[in-house]
């Protein structure tokens, strides 16, 4: 019952949904204290009330900050208490007395300090906002950004403001219990110098030299570090906040170009939730400041989402625009008929150039190339041959229910206990990792249940195994491993630091410029962690694994197969050459199920009741007998192109044959205009980024 009113109250905890509760119940106990009246009422009252809201603020708890929405927001909760005291005092026979009036003069000097306090801060906020935001910059050579106000002055800074009336409440409650008006006044004095003092503390950051420069002065610094640094690829990405990994899942790729990358991007908020990266990021909102950006050197442009946002760059002729989308697969959006805007539409494999060939919406078969998945990279083959000895492992990974109630979007509802219990039951024994998309039950009830269940199942067996003579284990390899994993999240936690917080937008653009030693060694830690996660408990031990760490693809390299559905995990998992199985939950039938899903012609196929799995565990146990072993090699090549040359190598030579590309198309320009061509020139005049231009800079500045 107490996990239901959680999740409709949409609060993260029973801790939170408790002080809810008592912030609720509270002002109604203040009202009927009031009223008696009850000094020691009212004063606990008010003081569970204070101390509820805090927490929740501090909390940010979903429902605290829905409450404005019915007209009970944070300045609404605290005039009711502050009228309620008022009412208190009256029916004590106070209301002609000095403290009354004084009471009544501090709440409305006090919300008039909120005004000039509010002002002030938001003033800070907006001009502390860059016109362009950044990291791996180097605007602090070119620019003067003084430090952002002190944290605790900005942070929450409305909830502080009007706590200050909890020394006068404390006064006046004291005055009214032992009839001395001392400590009421006492409490006014302090809280409204109190008030005038944090708004006195504020003023300095809106003028002088503790405000950033203006716009211009910063796209101006933004403009001389491209002239100097003069970038060659740009990934280009616009989306919301739940996007960010269609950039995120790019970086990697771009740290490895041949060409100086650049990631330019749209939206603040995924600047806030980019991946660390070595790679120089600039964050324009603006369109217009966008458009003159200064990105004559940029000879392709990549973009990983089709999103309206993109015309801003694809209207420049300079560059040659590509689409690399943020996946593979057999679902509609890899087929969408906005690709017919950019020059290239890069795909994996021979599988992305059928799609497109099937659907018939206008790419040219000629301007499809296939330059495989870099991102892949980190997936391991399968051995040769398993270690003697060792526990096989089978992965399960379903995915999530999704939008549409589709019960083919995941095995999870229908066959994921068929698919735990046959993998627990079976033998010869095999290890069973559990790692669940992480938006399972977020819509259906039905598949968080069976979340639980199978993760139940897991433990329960996983108990059993640990009492289970036929399973030995290493208890001092086990301890080295758990040290190292404490060693190394010690360091891992001292090189982050307090990340996670929210930062300045200034300060971060000028000071969040890559260590790259830091990087290397957060690199190197990361995988040494992986390798201590996987040693520190039994490799014959059950597992469910949640959370960001370990990766999917951590998961993967120690697993000997995988159970999966429909999803961007098959065709990912399918570059490790292991044995899959996919569960056709919809129930279509085996041949309407291949033929509908490129991705799961080299799998077995699992119905609901997963009997099918016997097929699976026979190859991974003999891999010299696996009948699909071929079919995948082939729909590997298929999907993902050939292992020789590397992807990352197909990938930097798609791009050098499209940067020569552009630069023949803007040589062809310039001989257009020297030859006194009046249409080129026009042109030249009214689109940007135009070559002949950018030429004449240069020639009148050749050393910058």
């Amino acid at each position: 019952m107490i996990s239901t009113a959680i999740r409709v109250a949409r609060v993260g905890s029973a801790a939170e949904l408790a002080a809810a509760a008592l912030m609720m119940l509270g002002f109604p106990v203040l009202m009927v204290a009031a009223l008696v009246p009850s000094v020691y009422a009212f004063a606990a009252a008010a003081a569970v009330t204070y101390l509820a809201d805090h927490y929740l603020h501090r909390k940010g708890s979903y429902l605290v900050n829905r409450l404005s929405k019915v007209r009970a927001g944070l300045s609404i909760r605290f005039l009711i208490r502050q009228l309620l005291l008022i009412l208190l005092l009256a029916r004590m026979d106070l209301s002609n007395h000095l403290i009354f009036y004084g009471a009544i003069a501090c709440f409305i000097a006090s919300y008039g300090l909120q005004a000039p306090h509010g002002a002030l801060v938001q003033l800070i906020r907006n001009r502390r906002r860059m016109p362009v935001a950044t990291r791996n910059v180097d605007l602090k050579s070119r620019i003067r950004i003084p430090d952002a106000p002190p944290r605790g002055l900005l942070d929450r800074s409305a909830e502080k403001m009007l706590h200050l009336d909890l020394v006068a409440v404390v006064g006046l409650l004291i005055s009214a219990m032992t009839d001395n008006a001392i400590a009421g006044f006492a409490g006014i004095g302090v809280t409204l110098a109190l008030g005038c003092l944090y708004v006195l503390v504020l003023m300095p950051y809106v003028r002088g030299r503790k405000t950033p420069p203006d716009a211009d002065t910063v796209l101006a610094a933004v403009d001389d570090w491209l002239g100097q640094y003069k970038p060659e690829t740009v990934l280009y990405f616009s989306g919301s906040k739940d996007s960010a990994y269609q950039v995120n899942m790019w970086l990697e790729t771009m740290e490895q170009l041949d060409s100086r990358p650049l990631v330019l991007l749209r939206e603040r908020v995924i600047l806030q939730n980019l991946a660390p990266t070595t790679v120089p990021v600039i964050c324009v909102p603006g369109g217009v400041h966008l458009m003159n950006l200064d990105l004559a050197t940029v000879r392709v442009a990549l973009y990983a989402a089709n999103v309206g946002k993109n015309i801003h760059l694809l209207r420049v002729p300079t560059m040659k625009h590509v689409f690399i989308g943020h996946g593979d697969s057999d679902k509609l959006a890899s087929v969408n008929p906005f690709s017919k805007v950019y020059d290239e539409v890069w795909t994996a494999g021979r599988a992305g150039r059928d799609r497109y060939a099937i659907a018939d919406v206008g790419v040219r078969d000629a301007d499809i190339v296939e330059v495989g998945r870099p991102q892949l990279a980190p997936i391991q083959g399968r051995p040769a041959a398993p270690a003697e000895g060792r526990c096989p492992t089978v992965l399960y990974a379903p995915t999530w229910e999704g939008w549409d109630g589709n019960p083919g979007n995941t095995s999870l509802v229908l066959a994921g206990e068929n698919i735990v219990k046959k993998l627990i039951k079976a033998d010869p024994p095999v290890r069973v990792l559990y790692k669940p998309h992480p938006f399972t039950g977020t819509v259906s009830a039905q598949a968080g249940a069976a979340h639980r269940r199978v993760t139940a199942l897991l433990e329960k067996a996983a108990a059993q195994r640990a009492t289970d003579a036929r399973f030995t284990t290493d208890a001092t390899a086990l301890a080295a491993a758990q040290a190292d994993l404490t060693r190394i999240e010690a360091r891992l936690a001292e090189l982050a630091g307090t990340g996670g917080e929210k930062r300045d937008e200034a300060e971060a653009s000028r000071d969040d410029v890559v260590d790259l030693k830091k990087h290397e060694e957060i690199a190197r830690l990361r995988a040494e962690w992986n390798d201590a996660h996987w040693r520190s408990f039994p490799d014959h031990q059950h597992r469910v694994v949640t959370g960001a760490e370990p990766r999917l693809y951590d998961c993967f390299n120690v697993s000997d197969a995988m159970v999966s559905d429909i999803s961007s995990v098959v065709s990912d998992f399918i570059a490790s050459g292991k044995p899959y199985a996919v569960t056709d939950s919809a129930d279509v039938g085996v041949e309407e199920f291949k033929r509908a899903n490129t991705a799961v012609r080299a799998a077995v196929i699992l119905t609901n009741s997963a009997k099918e799995l016997d097929a699976l565990l026979d190859a991974v146990r003999d891999p010299s007998a696996d009948p699909l072993a071929l079919e995948r090699d082939e729909l590997k090549q298929y999907l993902l192109g050939p292992d020789e040359p590397t992807s990352i190598e197909q990938f930097n030579a798609a791009l050098a044959a499209l940067a020569r590309k552009a630069e023949a198309r803007n040589l062809g320009q310039e001989a257009r205009i020297a030859a006194g061509d009046p249409e080129a020139a026009e042109l030249a005049e009214v689109l940007p980024g135009d070559p002949v231009k950018a030429a004449g800079e240069a020639e009148s500045n050749p050393t910058g």
